[in-house]
């Protein structure tokens, strides 16, 4: 079979777009870890598929490098609504997504016609242990002691429909090959988790690594820069609008009434049809 695809990246954080509303696309776990390889296929953090809704404007499911369907991305979600408006799906310039994290809103940036980027209504943070989850006898994990790799950590749990570890540290200059495997799989995070590790520069900038379950290191994490966002405010070690550097790029993450936004590029590199002879299985 052939299939149609576009590669994206969003400050780096780069997935294989399908549309899964004209085309059968197969979401087998060989499938996606073979058009993934950047040695051997298209090359990307994982694929992304447009699917239609029941209930909103259209459906995403996204899945990592190792086969596994994650809730939700925000370097992801920009490009997938800029697809969308691109690929003549829709003409609408402000489009509701389903995800498994639930509804997300995303308001498409335009420069001289051209879809550029996106304005994203994150939606609220989640806090509570139970619900990031973490394995934890406090009500929330802010700022909390632990043992990792037999060295201490400092660690905020937050979900952004998917969980996260955030840790303040003063050099981002180590082996994040190290240290992020035994966060990943770490027992008190049930469904595994993201782990940001993070320089605060100032008041309204800090700059971060990001070690993604079901990946490992990525140059960016759309729902990380929000969660870092989150815990340095929580921890008042910035202001509630933060431009957050990432190893791919920046986003502007601002935190008002409860809900974080999240602002940033969506890039198209370039469009091609992949041979697949699998018996596949469907979306």
């Amino acid at each position: 079979m052939k299939l149609h695809f576009t590669k994206m990246h969003a400050i780096g954080n780069d997935y294989i777009y399908f549309d899964g509303i004209n085309q059968e696309v197969p979401v087998d776990k060989e499938f996606i870890s073979t058009i993934s390889d950047r040695h051997k296929g298209v090359g990307g953090d994982g694929i992304i598929v447009i699917l239609p809704s029941d209930k909103y404007d259209f459906r995403m499911r996204m899945f990592n490098i190792d086969g596994s369907e994650a809730m939700m991305c925000g370097n992801g979600i920009r490009c997938f609504a800029k697809f969308c408006y691109d690929h003549r799906l829709t003409d609408k310039k402000i489009l509701s997504v389903e995800t498994k994290a639930g509804l997300r809103i995303v308001h498409l940036l335009f420069s001289n016609g051209e879809v550029v980027g996106a304005r994203v209504d994150m939606q609220e943070p989640i806090l509570t242990a139970k619900e990031v989850p973490v394995i934890f006898s406090k009500e929330k994990m802010i700022n909390e002691l632990m043992i990792v790799d037999n060295r201490k950590f400092y660690v905020t749990a937050v979900s952004m429909g998917n969980p996260h570890a955030v840790i303040f540290v003063d050099d981002l200059n180590f082996d994040i090959e190290r240290i992020g495997p035994h966060f990943e799989h770490h027992p008190l995070f049930p469904e595994s988790v993201n782990t940001e590790f993070v320089q605060v520069i100032n008041k309204h900038y800090v700059k971060m690594r990001v070690w993604e379950r079901g990946s490992g290191e990525t140059q960016a994490c759309g729902t990380g820069a929000c969660a870092v966002m989150v815990a340095s405010y929580l921890l008042e070690k910035t202001a509630n609008q933060v431009m957050v550097g990432l190893e791919g790029g920046k986003l502007d993450i601002e935190y008002v009434d409860g809900h974080v936004w999240m602002e940033g590029e969506a890039v198209n590199v370039f469009e091609g049809i992949y041979t697949y002879e699998k018996e596949k299985e469907e979306c």
